[in-house]
């Protein structure tokens, strides 16, 4: 690039005297001057070419030189990244603009040009934020080195200030449209969606159909809606009209579900065809019957876990007399209800989300049928679970009721009679249940794998479910069982008060039985058959339970449509994992070979970036006329010509040009008076004089 030099000369002013007092003797000259005239009816001029070099003569008149060295001006082209930019032909347009921008203005001399990419996260962005890129890339240049700039974009831009604080500011901008003129899109948007909803209960979510580009008032579609256990459901509706859809709150925690409009024929994009309907579901209240069998002192343990719990409502019987039983307290002395069996396991049975029976034995209150309800109840989604004690291995066991069907194992017979510590058997240990179970006893403060002794257990066999614990003998402990669509929990002891006691050091039973419940209550973050996918900024985390498995495979489908395999490997956790970081925006769907579905969303749930897609220079056409600039469509004009101007316009139908700024750098300055002290002198004592001859001479 070649270099300019020049020489430039301009009077400076250092006055002699403060400022002020040469003002007031400026006023004082020219009210004398003022008042000559009126009384001589004549301008004296040589008076007043007098007192107008003395006071320039005060002003410190100076010569002021400078060494000028020209440098270039700068020329900007901002590259639109954002994640609509892969939508047709636009990514290939801008390739080709931008590569005949840089050689066109390198040819030219003194322009440097610099090619910046934005918004700064690219595709991972929501919002196409270019200016706050383009201040950036003009941050240490001087407004008076700015030649210009090209913006290569689809106009959607979210950032954009108000055009007429930036008329000055850049020089020209130019807009380089990428995409096609007559665009169609069709999007789906949500306009009402709870975040919460209570379980067992629908939640009413209002959405509505947009097509942009096309004119049709009475088109019909079709949104097909896609549960996390892979069943769908269709319906037609309206475009443009407001529709309502019920979903079901299924699970506490997070539900999920996606939605998905039929593609417009010869749309720019179906990245914005689908939507996540993402909420937390909350239990109202967990109602929970608790049956206890002969009293004992783990009851007390059952009563204050679950009263604990201000979710729970607790309804609790305990057999006090049974039928069979013979003393000698008179009938009439007695307070004790008749058991409200009927009412319990058959009119209000459904009305439970959980039946506890805590050392219960057959004593022909409750009749076989009504065991048949529980395990119909169970079939249909229900939970049961079943605390053995002594009785479970008698005759008397509920082992040969209704039940027999939906329980786990089998009794041996067997009642072990002997201390054990509970422990995690192998497949616990990648179970949620009992993974990473530990306890913090009461005399520390620290976290312990040694937990107390259990004194009682009792013999099982023939077991169907998952063991996670084992005991004497490595006998099963606590087994779990998923029947048809309800679950079932067995624990083969009447002695986890033990625990709750702190005897020997105690243990988690609450941790324990917590998480046991919530496996029974299909909490997800203890399905061990669950996939779970959770979002950390750009990083996905996802995480599947190491039962049974030594790693897993999952099938990533990303926003765009393209699928990639992802493999999760153990953790020191008893949990298979995988870390992906995300490089677009939008829903993920994770589907494993078992069928088991997630979806997830990366960035908002209806980001700006594909709320209108379709190419539009509407945002920046008024910063382009302030700035005289022009827009020109690359689908019509890919290289327009570039010149270099040094006057507006800077635009024609076909042509685009940059300002010759002229922007140079001082190299030197040198400073010398206007005039020599004796010069300045002289004239003012020849002027003096001359007043006097001329004007002063005359009055005398």
């Amino acid at each position: 690039m070649n270099a300019i030099n020049a020489q430039s000369l301009s009077l400076h002013f250092s006055p002699v005297i403060d400022q002020q007092f040469i003002i007031v003797l400026a006023i004082l000259g020219a009210v004398t001057i003022a008042l000559k005239i009126i009384s001589v009816k004549k301008l004296p001029l040589f008076r007043l070419i007098t007192f107008a070099a003395f006071i320039f003569l005060l002003c410190g008149p100076s010569i002021h030189e400078e060494q000028r060295e020209g440098v270039s001006s700068i020329a900007v082209i901002i590259v639109d990244e954002s994640a609509s930019q892969s939508f047709g032909e636009r990514a290939e347009r801008t390739e080709q603009a931008v590569a005949y921008l840089e050689r066109t203005l390198g040819e030219m001399e003194r322009i440097e040009t610099r090619v910046i990419n934005g918004p700064r996260d690219g595709k991972l962005s929501s919002r196409t934020n270019l200016f706050a890129t383009l201040e950036e890339a003009f941050a240490d240049v001087p407004e008076s080195r700015r030649a210009g700039v090209f913006i290569i974009t689809d106009g959607q831009i979210h950032d954009m200030p108000p055009a007429d604080a930036l008329e000055d500011r850049y020089g020209p901008v130019h807009v380089l449209l990428n995409g096609e003129k007559n665009e169609v899109d069709r999007r789906i948007v949500l306009t009402n969606a709870p975040a919460y909803g209570i379980v067992g209960q629908d939640i009413r979510v209002e959405f509505k159909i947009e097509d942009s580009g096309t004119n049709d008032p009475n088109a019909v579609t079709y949104v097909t809606l896609r549960r996390a256990d892979g069943t769908t459901q269709r319906r037609a509706v309206r475009v443009g009209e407001i529709q309502t859809m019920t979903l079901p709150v299924e699970h506490a925690g997070q539900n999920v579900f996606a939605m998905t409009v039929e593609p417009l024929a010869g749309e720019l994009t179906e990245r914005n065809n689908s939507v996540a309907i993402d909420f937390q579901g909350v239990r109202d209240r967990l109602r929970v019957l608790l049956v206890s069998g002969k009293p004992h002192a783990g009851g007390r343990t059952w009563r204050d876990l679950l009263k604990a719990d201000p979710s729970v409502d607790l309804v609790h019987f305990t057999i006090l007399r049974e039928p069979d039983k013979i003393d000698a307290t008179p009938q009439r002395e007695m307070s004790l209800i008749a058991f409200p069996f009927r009412e319990l396991f058959e009119l209000k049975l459904y009305d439970f989300d959980l039946i506890i029976f805590d050392r219960y034995r057959v004593n022909r209150i409750l009749p076989d049928h009504y065991f048949k309800n529980i395990s119909r109840y169970v079939e249909e989604g229900g939970a049961f679970l079943e605390a053995s004690g002594p009785a479970f291995a008698s005759d008397d066991s509920i082992y040969y009721t209704g039940l027999r069907g939906i329980l786990p194992a089998e009794p041996t017979g067997e009642v072990l009679d002997q201390s054990f510590v509970p422990t995690i058997s192998e497949r616990g240990n990648g179970h949620p249940v009992t993974r990473a179970l530990q306890w913090t006893p009461r005399a520390s403060n620290e976290s312990s794998e040694s937990w107390g002794e259990w004194n009682r257990q009792i013999g099982l066999s023939s077991v169907t479910g998952d063991t996670l614990m084992t005991g004497v003998r490595e006998q099963p402990l606590l087994v779990l069982k998923r029947i048809k669509d309800g679950r079932v929990a067995q624990i083969a002891s009447d002695h986890i008060w033990l625990w709750a006691r702190g005897y020997d050091g105690g243990g988690p039973h609450a941790e324990l039985l917590r998480r046991t419940v919530h496996w029974l209550m299909k909490e997800p973050e203890l399905d061990e058959q669950a996939l779970d996918v959770k979002v950390d900024g750009q990083t996905l985390i996802i995480q599947r339970a190491a039962y049974e498995r030594e790693q897993d495979t999952v099938t990533m489908t990303k926003p765009s449509g393209e699928t990639e395999e992802l493999t999760m490997l153990p953790n020191n956790n008893g949990v298979l994992e995988k870390l992906h970081r995300a490089n677009e925006t939008g829903i993920y769907k994770f589907e494993t070979a078992d069928r088991k579905l997630r979806y997830v969303v990366v960035g908002e749930v209806d980001p700006p970036e594909f709320r209108n897609v379709l190419t539009s220079g509407a945002i920046l056409e008024p910063l382009t006329e302030l700035s005289e600039g022009g827009m020109l469509w690359l689908s019509e004009n890919a290289s327009p010509a570039v010149n270099l101007r040094t006057n507006g316009p800077f635009a024609g139908r076909d042509w685009l040009a940059v300002e010759n700024t002229n922007a140079y750098a001082v190299t030197g300055a040198s400073e010398e008076p206007f005039l020599p002290l004796w010069a300045s002198l002289l004239i003012l004592l020849s002027l003096t004089v001359a007043t006097w001859f001329f004007e002063g001479r005359k009055a005398i």
